[in-house]
């Protein structure tokens, strides 16, 4: 799999304007083993961005491992835009430790293309995960998201 990780970035920077509003960085976008893609997206430090106790506000670290799970589902499946629409169904975040300074969050697809691909072409609606995790610049992971992806069928 070849994967333009400037293409993802715009494509991600064009279609979801909030990442911009943050100044969300893409750091990078890369095939993994089994077809699978990872993505690191990086969220600098800001006072703007800042929460009560001058880290990343709640708000922006979810923008942050949600934009690092769509560039993960565009990088995958972009070939299939034609065919179907990548959907957030759900996700679910859990916020461990304080982050202070930037953060990275680092997605990965949860199950295979192929299978996700397989179930689309068999008329289904598949449903599929994205873990993130999200640590500090010095790797101190500070939180960990899950997004149920789906790609609805074009009609």
């Amino acid at each position: 799999m070849s994967i333009d990780s400037r293409q993802v970035a715009a494509g991600i920077l064009e279609a979801v304007p909030f990442a911009r509003t943050l100044d969300i960085e893409f750091v990078e976008v890369a095939p993994e083993a089994q077809g699978g893609v990872r993505a690191v997206v990086r969220l600098p430090d800001s006072p703007a961005t800042h929460n009560h106790l001058g880290g990343p506000h709640a708000g922006a670290m979810f923008t942050l491992g949600e934009t690092a799970s769509g560039a993960v589902v565009l990088a995958a499946f972009g070939q299939l835009l034609d065919r179907a629409v990548p959907l957030a169904v759900s996700a679910q975040i859990a916020y461990r430790k304080l982050a202070l300074g930037p953060v990275l969050a680092t997605a990965r697809l949860g199950r295979p293309p192929a299978e996700v691909i397989a179930e689309l072409e068999a008329g289904d609606r598949p449903e599929f995960p994205v873990e993130v995790e999200i640590t500090t610049s010095d790797g101190t992971p500070t939180s960990a998201m899950t997004v149920i992806w789906t790609l609805r069928p074009n009609r």
